[in-house]
C-alpha cells in the first residue's frame, strides 16, 4: 500500500509513517515543519527512511503531485493545542481547515477514495455528564466566579446539583469551546461531505491526550504532558490548574500509530464519515499525570494552583468501545509503563 502522510515529520505522523515502513508499505511524507511543532527547518533524521517533501497542504500543485499513484492518505497535518489567543484564529482555519479543502479536492482529482483524518475530543468540548435527577444532561456554563472560588464540578442546568462524568460515546453532541476544537469539527464536516459525494471513505480519529517520543516541547501548542515535562526538566515543578481533579484519558502516541494503520487497512462504510475514539480506556486525572511524571523524572511535587484557561473544560473521558469493535484496537500501553518511558524519552525542539 503506498500512503501520503500529511503532517508526516510531526509527533504522531512520524510514528504512523514508522510503523507502516516497518510492515512494508511505501511511505511519502508531506510536512511543512512549523516552527511552533519543530524547531528546525531541517527534517528530523527519522524522515530519512522515507520519500520526504517540504511544503505545505495549502499547495495544490504540490498535493497533486504527490497523490499520484496513492492508494490512502492518513491527513495529520494541522495547527494543533490551546493556543495563545484569538489571534491565532487565521494560522488554525488555513493549515486545518483550507488545508483540508485542499487535500480533499486534489484527492477528487487523483481519484483517491480513502482518508484517516486526525479528529480531537476537543470536538466534544465538555464532555457526557449525568444527573441523579434528570438523567444525561448539558453542564450548566462555567462561571468565572465559581472557578475563582474553587467551584470546578460542573452543574446541572435544570435543578443545579452536582453532576457525574460519563464515557463520551461517538454519538454525544459536538460542541467545540475552542478556535482549534471549531477548525476539527470544520475538518470532520469537509471531509464527510467529500465522501458523500465522491463515494470515499472517512476514518475520523478523534484522538484523546496522546503522549510519547517526539512530541514538541516548550511550546503553548504542546499537550500538556510534554508541559510537565519541560517543566520538570527545567527543575522547576509541574503547574497543575484547577484542583488536578479533571479527568482525562491519556493514550501513548504508539497506540494511536497502530490504531491509525488499522484504520489505513479497514474497509469503512462507503459515502460516509465514521468518528471513532482514540483513546486508552483507562481514565486519570490531570494531577495523576503530573505526580507520575514527576516521579519517574525525579522532579519536585506538582504545583495545584487552582484557576482555569478561558476554553478549559472538566472532564472529558472517552468510550473505547467503537474503535474496538470496528478496527479490533485495544490500546497496549498502561498508564505507568507510558509514563515511566516517556519521563526519558526524546522530544522535539519548537519555536513558541
Amino acid at each position: 500500500m503506498r500512503v501520503l502522510i500529511t503532517g508526516g515529520a510531526g509527533f504522531i505522523g512520524s510514528r504512523i509513517a514508522d510503523r507502516l515502513a516497518d510492515d512494508g508499505d511505501e511511505v511519502v511524507v508531506l510536512d511543512n515543519l512549523l516552527p511552533t511543532a519543530h524547531g528546525s527547518a531541517v527534517a528530523p533524521e527519522y524522515t530519512r527512511r522515507h520519500r520526504f517533501l517540504r511544503g505545505d497542504v495549502t499547495d495544490a500543485e504540490l498535493v497533486a503531485e504527490l497523490l499520484d499513484g496513492v492508494d490512502a492518505v492518513c491527513h495529520q497535518a494541522a495547527v494543533v493545542g490551546h493556543g495563545i489567543d484569538p489571534s491565532d484564529a487565521p494560522s488554525y482555519a488555513l493549515n486545518n481547515d483550507y488545508g483540508t479543502a485542499v487535500l480533499l479536492a486534489g484527492m477528487h482529482a487523483a481519484k483517491v477514495r480513502k482518508l484517516v483524518l486526525a479528529s480531537s475530543m476537543v470536538v466534544y468540548g465538555e464532555g457526557r455528564y449525568s444527573c441523579a435527577e434528570h438523567g444525561i444532561v448539558p453542564p450548566a456554563p462555567r462561571r468565572q466566579s465559581d472557578v475563582d472560588a474553587g467551584r470546578f464540578e460542573p452543574t446541572c442546568r435544570r435543578c443545579g446539583n452536582g453532576l457525574s462524568w460519563q464515557l463520551v460515546p461517538e454519538d454525544a453532541p459536538l460542541l467545540p469551546r475552542s478556535t482549534y476544537a471549531a477548525t476539527k469539527l470544520a475538518q470532520e464536516h469537509l471531509a464527510g461531505a467529500w465522501a458523500r459525494q465522491t463515494g470515499g471513505t472517512v476514518w475520523a480519529m478523534r484522538y484523546h491526550n496522546v503522549y510519547g517520543p517526539r512530541m514538541p516541547q516548550n511550546t503553548p501548542y504542546a499537550g500538556v504532558a510534554s508541559l510537565f515535562r519541560s517543566a520538570l526538566e527545567r527543575g522547576e515543578a509541574p503547574t497543575v490548574l484547577e484542583d488536578g481533579q479533571q479527568q482525562r484519558d491519556f493514550v501513548h502516541v504508539d497506540d494511536v500509530a497502530r490504531a491509525n494503520v488499522l484504520a489505513l487497512r479497514t474497509e469503512g462504510p462507503a459515502a460516509d464519515l465514521t468518528p471513532l475514539n482514540v483513546c486508552s480506556g483507562q481514565p486519570h486525572s490531570v494531577g495523576d499525570l503530573a505526580r507520575e511524571l514527576a516521579r519517574a523524572c525525579g522532579g519536585p511535587e506538582p504545583r495545584i494552583v487552582g484557576g482555569a484557561r478561558p476554553a478549559d473544560v472538566r472532564h472529558v473521558v472517552a468510550d473505547p468501545a467503537r474503535a474496538r469493535d470496528l478496527l479490533g484496537f485495544t490500546a497496549e500501553t498502561s498508564f505507568e509503563e507510558g509514563i515511566a518511558s516517556f519521563a526519558t524519552a526524546e522530544l522535539r525542539t519548537s519555536v513558541a
